[in-house]
């Protein structure tokens, strides 16, 4: 899927140029305990599931549509887990952002996860315990669902 249309034509103007954005994190799990995770196909490295909102759109719903549109997974939303600051972030291309993250905790409703955008070059469950290497913000972020204790998560 790439870059929203809104963004595309903001780089028209501004280029590389830092950009603050509204993004969105799920940690996704099925019945087993598992987590869903996507081999992201600009960076090559295991992330949770991620997106960037479009203007005027919702979290929750806006992270139930990437978690689709990424896995072909449906999910719903079951908590707030916490609200974060990620960057800046220098994608492969030059641009670079920073992210307001909206994370939730998210259940796995239906579907089989596969690729189904070219954001990711594959898409699998993982147990807690054998979790590819992921970025420390990805491995908080699970690790902070995990302990969930319905308050939640943000700098104070």
């Amino acid at each position: 899927m790439g870059s929203p249309d809104f963004i595309v034509n903001l780089r028209k103007k501004i280029a590389h140029d830092p950009l603050w954005l509204p993004g969105v994190r799920g940690v996704v799990f099925d019945d087993a305990g598992r987590v869903l995770l996507g081999e992201r196909s600009d960076t090559g490295g295991w992330a949770l599931i991620t997106g960037i909102l479009e203007p005027g759109e919702e979290p929750g719903p806006g992270l139930v549509r990437e978690i689709f549109e990424e896995t072909a997974v449906v999910a719903r939303i079951e908590h707030l887990l916490g609200v974060t600051a990620v960057g800046p972030v220098t994608f492969p291309n030059g641009d670079v952002c920073d992210f307001l993250n909206v994370e939730f905790i998210c259940r796995y409703v239906s579907g089989t996860a596969r690729v189904n955008d070219d954001e990711s070059l594959a898409v699998d469950w993982f147990a807690i315990d054998d979790l590819p290497p992921l970025r420390p913000g990805h491995l908080a972020c699970i690790q902070r669902a995990l302990a969930f204790t319905g308050v939640p998560y943000f700098e104070r």
